[in-house]
Parts: structure tokens; C-alpha cells; sequence
């Protein structure tokens, strides 16, 4: 995209350190690593030829790609900044070594296995910062103190009150911003949200190409009506 939407070829800086970025991330197994041609150079710059030749502006014949490939340019060019600050996002993790020290997370995929286009890392970095147990507590605290009810922002639900002393001082939190936007910052009190277990699975839910929603967005969500709602 940077490229003005050009290839690039596989003896290129830029391929190089790509191929080396993508090798790098804790995703992949040791079986994938050891596949001589795994996120080489070559397939580095295979893949920039399908990025330029599946544009919707390119004149010639494109190159054969898969749906994931389509979806991907689309979001470049519907979200140019957002994808870009994502990149920056994951590129900073992976140069100062957080995103290696971050265990996989429950619910970072979802049920078929998918991610949104944000990713799976950021998904995982977004999740591990909101189990932080530290910042639960906290947050907790600072809503205890102000006298406002301890309950879920979007659904209003109360562990307290459905589950009496088993329930007392528990919810879950969100990042209000997601970390593409944010950046790397030191996450803040007010850069969460208090939810109940399912709407956390819900803001955090792979569903048409976005794995990542406000508090907000879900309460939009919520507000539509139902296929059959006349």
C-alpha cells in the first residue's frame, strides 16, 4: 500500500525484512518453521503481486488469490489508517519482545477457529492487558469508590445480584480504545470498561472481518432488531 500499490520484488529491503517479521511471530508451529519456503522472501513478494494485481484498480489480469487476500486489500483501502496503525502496533511488539512473552489466550480466535482482520495478536495482547488482574482490581476499586453500581456497561447485568456473595465484587473489563488506535501506551483506568462475561465475548467476537467493538458499538448492536422484528 505504501508502494502505491506496486509488487515488490523478492531481493527488495523491504521483502527481507518482511519475510523476517512474519517468520518471527509467535503464532506459527515448528513443523511451519522448518517448511524451507515458509513466509520466505519469495512468497513475500508472491504475495505483494497478488495484493497489486487483485486491486480494483489494476488494468491487467490478476494473479490467483484466495478470499483471505480479497478481504485484506479491501480493508487497505476502506481502512488505510487503521490498518496502518495496526501494523505499527504489532511491529513495535515484535521489536521489543512483549508479544513473545504473551501465552495465548482463551477466546483470542473464535468458534471456527477465525480472527478478524485486526488479528490474532492484537487480539491476544488486548486480552492478556485486560486479565491483567492488577487493573481488574483497580478498576474495580475506582468504581466502588465513585458509589456507582458494579454491573455490566452494556447489558447492566449484576453478578451480585443473580449470584448473591459468589458474584460480589466481579466483572470483567475491556479496553474502550483497541490497541491499533492506541498504541503501546501504559493502559489507564479509564481505557476500560466493566462487562459481564458474555458482552466481553461479544466485544471480542471474529464476526465480519472485525474481532474487536466498542461498548458502544454492542449496545448498537443489541438496539437492531432481530430477523423476524417487524
Amino acid at each position: 500500500m505504501e508502494n502505491n500499490w506496486h509488487e515488490l520484488r523478492t531481493g527488495d529491503p523491504e521483502v527481507q525484512e518482511l519475510s523476517e517479521l512474519l517468520r518471527s511471530l509467535p503464532l506459527h508451529s515448528p513443523e511451519a518453521h522448518a517448511l524451507p519456503g515458509f513466509r520466505s522472501a519469495d512468497s513475500v513478494s508472491r504475495k505483494t503481486s497478488d495484493f497489486a494485481s487483485n486491486h480494483p484498480n489494476h488494468q491487467g489480469k490478476p494473479t490467483r488469490c484466495g478470499e483471505p487476500t480479497r478481504r485484506m486489500i479491501s480493508a487497505l483501502i476502506q481502512r488505510e489508517a487503521v490498518m496502518l496503525d495496526a501494523a505499527r502496533t504489532l511491529r513495535h511488539g515484535i521489536g521489543s519482545g512483549e508479544l513473545h512473552l504473551i501465552p495465548p489466550q482463551p477466546d483470542e480466535t473464535d468458534d471456527t477457529g477465525a480472527t478478524g482482520i485486526e488479528g490474532r495478536l492484537l487480539t491476544r495482547w488486548a486480552l492478556s492487558r485486560e486479565r491483567d488482574p492488577k487493573l481488574r482490581r483497580l478498576k474495580i476499586q475506582a468504581i466502588q469508590r465513585s458509589g456507582l453500581p458494579l454491573r455490566c456497561e452494556v447489558c447492566a447485568f449484576d453478578f451480585a445480584d443473580v449470584y448473591g456473595l459468589l458474584g460480589k465484587d466481579y466483572i470483567e473489563v475491556h479496553h474502550i480504545t483497541p490497541l491499533h488506535i492506541s498504541g503501546t501506551r501504559e493502559t489507564k483506568l479509564d481505557d476500560l470498561a466493566c462487562l459481564c462475561a458474555n458482552c466481553h465475548r461479544m466485544c471480542h467476537r471474529s464476526h465480519l472481518g472485525e474481532s474487536w467493538r466498542t461498548p458502544e458499538a454492542l449496545r448498537d448492536e443489541i438496539r437492531k432488531p432481530t430477523q423476524g422484528d417487524h
